[in-house]
C-alpha cells in the first residue's frame, strides 16, 4: 500500500473520530445513527494510522506532499 495521505487529512480524521467518540459515549448520539457513526470514527482513525485511504485510490486521489527532485 502506498501512502496517499497527507498530515493535514489524518489530523482531521482523527480529530472528527475523536468528536465522534466523546459525542457517543456522552449519549448525545445513540441508537444505530450512534453505532453507525462510531464505525465510521473508527474507520477514520484506522486509515489515519496507516496513511491509506482505499476510497482514494480509484479517483487517484492523493493529499501527500509530493517530493521534489
Amino acid at each position: 500500500m502506498k501512502k496517499n495521505m497527507g498530515s493535514t487529512d489524518k489530523i482531521i480524521r482523527i480529530l472528527i473520530a475523536i468528536v465522534i467518540a466523546v459525542l457517543f459515549f456522552t449519549g448525545t448520539i445513540s441508537g444505530t445513527l450512534g453505532m453507525i457513526l462510531l464505525v465510521f470514527g473508527g474507520v477514520f482513525l484506522a486509515t489515519s494510522f496507516i496513511s491509506f485511504c482505499p476510497l482514494y485510490l480509484p479517483f487517484g486521489i492523493s493529499t501527500c506532499k509530493m517530493k521534489q527532485k
